[in-house]
This record gives structure tokens, C-alpha cells and sequence, in this order.
């Protein structure tokens, strides 16, 4: 729509001015009604007149009056306020409501951060959050994020660290009564190992000693963490598999740590991008002290099934 170039717009200060003098009878209740003085009010029903060429409101007596403009304009007046009262962002509420974009890895989201949540949003409820999934092993982030959370190499990214997690072996019970007595790390060469490559196996090999042992090269290809540790969960072989991660099954049992090995995980969770203030900064300050409970959690945990 192409407005018309001889239109002049008065502001909406006058037209609120006008509309509420009108309505009240008086510039001081109107006054009253704005958070203005009712010199302010007068100002602005004058400005809106001279902009009009006529005068709108009669003066005199202990009430305000309309005249016949007035009344026709006042009519139309309370038709655009009303339309632009009824858009949803012109609200106080709305305006106050700062918006942030969180991306992060599935089982990162689901394990960590989801559970979380509410601490945060009710600490915070001007932000609303906006959570979306990134693809990690395509490293497929969303562009418009304004806090990016990442699942890789740190050393060769760059980024602020999360948790330094680490990698233990983990089966469910079901599967260990099938296999027999366990008693040494070197019986996990026997074991049939779930493969993924978002978590190798070879820093667990390396705790254990069986420096010969090679990554697993038949099963299915799990390329997603949450997916590894369901399969595990499930019976389905052993994961190598974060305690940070895998807590709700820790708790439940549904999974158990193998032979009291662990090793430090060769890929770490970091944040990629954060805006440096505002909501974002104050997301990233409420997740590093998430991801430490988790982390801490997580080893408790373990430590229990030991």
C-alpha cells in the first residue's frame, strides 16, 4: 500500500491525548490517566489541532467539550488506537519479553539441558527461549542462534568448555547375564561393543591396556549418543558411554559401569557462539552451572555402581 505524499500523521502521544481528555472531561484526569502533567496533555491536543487546521475541544467551563470535528474525529481516533492496541508486540508485556535462540547437539538438549530448564525460566521469564537441534557429525548448527552449543574437538574449534566428560564402558544387566562371569578389563575384547563415531573406543582400549584392540567394524552405526546409550539401555552391547550423559539410566540401573575403567573423552561439549551480554551471556553463566551438577552428578553416580 502506498500512502498518499500530502498525508500528515499526527504523533500517537497527541492522539492518546486527545482521546483521553475527550473521554475524562478534563486535562488534569487525563493527566492522571498518562503519567503527564496536564500541561503536557493540552501541548499535545494542540500540536494534533495544528496540525488539523481546527480545533477539536471546546475550552471553557469546568469540562472539556468536542466540537462537531471533534466528535466525527474522535470516533475515527478510537478506531486506530483500537486496531493498533490489538497488535500483540505494541503491549508492555510483549516489549519487555527479550528473545534468545539456543542450539545444541540432541542428547546434549534431552540429557542436559531440557531437564534444567525450569530453573531457568523461572529465574528468567522476560527470555523466552527458543531451543533447536543441531546436526553434530554434519556440524550443521543454526546461523541465526545466538548461543550455539557444540559437540567436537575444542583444541581444533576453539570455544568455552563445558564439562571435561569422561568415557566409561556401560551395559545393561540384561545383557551381562547372558555373557558370564567378568573379571578382568581384558574380557571387554570379548564383548560386543556398539560403534559410533561421535565416541571412539580407543581411549577406553588404552585404559585397559589392549593397545592391539581396533575400533568395531560390524553392528550398527549409532550417529547419535542418545541413540548408543538406548542401545545399550537395551541390551544390545556395550557403549562407551559420558556419566553425564547417561545419568537417568545410571539411576535406574538400566545401565552399569564395566570394570571400574574410565578415560577422558577425546571430544568435549563447548560453546561455539554466545553474544557477550544480554540474554545469551546470561543463559551461558545459568549452562556452565548445569553442565558442573551434571558433571558432578554424573560421578557420583559412577561411583556408586563401581
Amino acid at each position: 500500500m502506498t500512502l498518499p505524499a500530502d498525508v500528515r500523521f499526527p504523533s500517537i502521544d497527541g492522539l492518546r491525548a486527545f482521546e483521553a481528555a475527550a473521554r475524562l472531561g478534563s486535562f488534569e484526569r487525563a493527566a492522571d490517566e498518562l503519567n503527564v502533567t496536564a500541561s503536557a496533555v493540552s501541548k499535545r491536543v494542540s500540536t494534533v489541532e495544528d496540525l488539523l487546521g481546527a480545533s477539536l475541544l471546546v475550552r471553557g467551563g469546568k469540562v472539556l467539550g468536542l466540537s462537531a470535528l471533534g466528535k466525527e474525529y474522535l470516533e475515527q481516533v478510537r478506531a486506530a488506537l483500537g486496531l493498533l492496541a490489538a497488535v500483540p508486540l505494541h503491549r508492555r508485556a510483549s516489549q519487555r519479553v527479550e528473545r534468545l535462540r539456543v542450539c545444541a547437539p540432541p542428547t546434549f538438549a534431552r540429557q542436559i539441558l531440557v531437564p534444567a530448564l525450569a530453573s531457568f525460566t523461572g529465574a528468567h521469564p522476560q527470555i523466552e527461549l527458543e531451543i533447536v537441534l543441531s546436526v553434530p557429525y554434519l556440524d550443521q548448527g543454526a546461523d541465526d542462534a545466538q548461543i550455539e552449543v557444540r559437540h567436537g574437538d575444542l583444541a581444533a574449534h576453539g570455544g568455552d568448555v563445558l564439562m571435561q566428560d569422561r568415557v566409561v564402558p556401560l551395559a545393561s544387566p540384561s545383557l551381562l547375564s547372558t555373557l558370564g562371569p567378568l573379571s578382568a578389563a581384558a574380557d571387554l575384547a570379548g564383548l560386543p561393543l556398539l560403534r559410533t563415531p561421535l565416541e571412539p573406543w580407543a581411549p577406553l582400549f588404552e585404559a585397559a591396556g589392549l593397545w592391539s584392540l581396533e575400533e568395531p567394524a560390524t553392528g550398527p552405526r549409532l550417529v547419535d549418543l542418545g541413540l548408543l546409550l538406548e542401545a545399550a539401555a537395551s541390551g544390545q552391547g556395550v557403549a562407551p558411554g559420558r556419566p553425564s550423559l547417561a545419568r537417568q539410566w545410571l539411576r535406574s540401573g538400566a545401565l552399569q559401569p564395566l570394570f571400574g575403567i574410565q578415560a577422558e573423552a577425546r571430544t568435549q561439549y563447548y560453546i561455539a557462539t554466545a553474544s557477550p551480554q544480554g540474554p545469551a551471556s546470561v543463559f551461558a553463566d545459568w549452562l556452565r552451572e548445569v553442565c558442573a551438577a551434571a558433571a558432578q552428578e554424573g560421578a557420583e553416580l559412577l561411583s556408586r555402581r563401581s
